[in-house]
């Protein structure tokens, strides 16, 4: 395993780009000042010992000796061994909705959108717990396994879109099903679902697998993102204009947060229902609750034992140096018998 202990610095490197321009200049004005003492072959016999290919050599010596300079202050290290790391912390699964009803905009700027911001200021708080993520619409999916890895949670939490899942429809209790399966099965500590949806269920008996769920020891708690009076869902057509989701009859289809539903699936999960709005989402109310939960020890794989390995860039550099020393830009009797910087 590789990290740098100072990747910062690697922005000098932005220096070799610059100190090659210089050299272009440079070489650009002195062909230019020559050409004004005379023709150019006749300069070239006037000055025997001067050689074309020596100053690029030794500036090729001197920007690589400076990126390998550079490379030894970063710091890299080396992990050489792959180690258990124990933590204290309680497992979290969200459950969110993606089906197109989580398009409407009552909550803005987008019912999803709200809720994959306020699963990404969630993730932010979390220490040492772990967290998994699982999609649904007319099916569920785990999106995420259960992990302590924060930023690939936010990285798969941004790739979440109502495309997500082929078949639309919200089926919350297939959600719930699959969540209570997904925590690590020798796990001691507390756990909790966290359903994310505006509740309209079509599907299947999610109180059933909230009753569940709670039998086996998992709280689960709903989040409603909507409004009661709902909102059109909007479809933006190929042109980039936007639309209305319509029923059979061309009505236009308004999405309504279903609270009853939700208030009964937080009641069977022994857990607790919270409204979202313009304001807050309510990931907070509920993250309050969770962290007064049993947490229980847990044994992640870590690469230990980082070891800094500086001098091996910074040995290089200075043997380029030296080279560079060595190699002197004028011709002389000894390099022309031997023709070692022949080019």
């Amino acid at each position: 395993m590789f990290q740098l202990a100072h990747s910062e610095l690697l922005f000098l490197l932005l220096i070799i780009p610059i100190i090659i321009v210089c050299y272009w200049l440079s070489n650009r004005r002195k062909k230019s000042l020559l050409k004004e003492f005379g023709e150019h072959s006749l300069m070239e016999e006037l000055m025997p010992e001067r050689s074309k290919t020596r100053p690029a050599l030794k500036l090729v010596i001197l920007l690589t000796a400076l990126a390998f300079f550079i490379l030894g202050l970063a710091g890299p290290e080396f992990g050489s061994k792959l180690q258990e790391k124990k933590h204290r912390g309680i497992e979290i699964i969200i459950a969110l909705d993606v089906s197109n009803s989580m398009m409407a905009e009552d909550i803005q700027p987008s019912r999803l959108e709200r809720a994959k911001q306020a699963i990404s200021k969630l993730v932010d708080q979390l220490q040492n717990d772990r967290i998994g993520l699982i999609v649904f619409a007319g099916e569920a999916y785990t999106q995420l396994p259960i992990t302590n890895d924060y930023v690939s949670a936010k990285m798969f939490l941004s790739t979440i879109s109502t495309n997500s899942v082929p078949v639309q429809g919200t089926a919350i209790g297939a959600a719930i099903s699959l969540a209570t399966r997904s925590f690590t099965p020798d796990y001691k500590g507390d756990r909790a679902i966290i359903l994310i949806t505006d509740g309209e269920n079509h599907e299947d008996d999610a109180v059933g697998a909230a009753k569940a769920a709670a039998e086996n020891g998992i709280v689960v708690h709903t989040i409603g993102v909507g409004l009661p009076q709902g909102a059109p869902i909007p479809l933006e057509s190929q042109s980039g204009q936007k639309n209305y989701i319509k029923d059979s009859q061309g009505n236009v289809v308004i999405s309504k947060l279903d609270e009853a539903m939700l208030n009964e699936i937080s009641a069977a999960g022994n857990g607790l229902y919270v409204r979202a709005n313009n304001t807050q989402v309510g990931l907070n109310t509920i993250f309050e609750k969770i962290k007064k939960m049993n947490k229980a020890e847990y044994q992640s794989k870590v690469y230990s034992e980082f070891e800094n390995q500086f001098q091996w860039p910074i040995g290089i550099a200075l043997v380029l140096l030296l080279l560079d020393v060595i190699i002197l830009e004028r011709r002389t009797k000894l390099s022309d018998k031997f023709q070692l910087f022949k080019v």
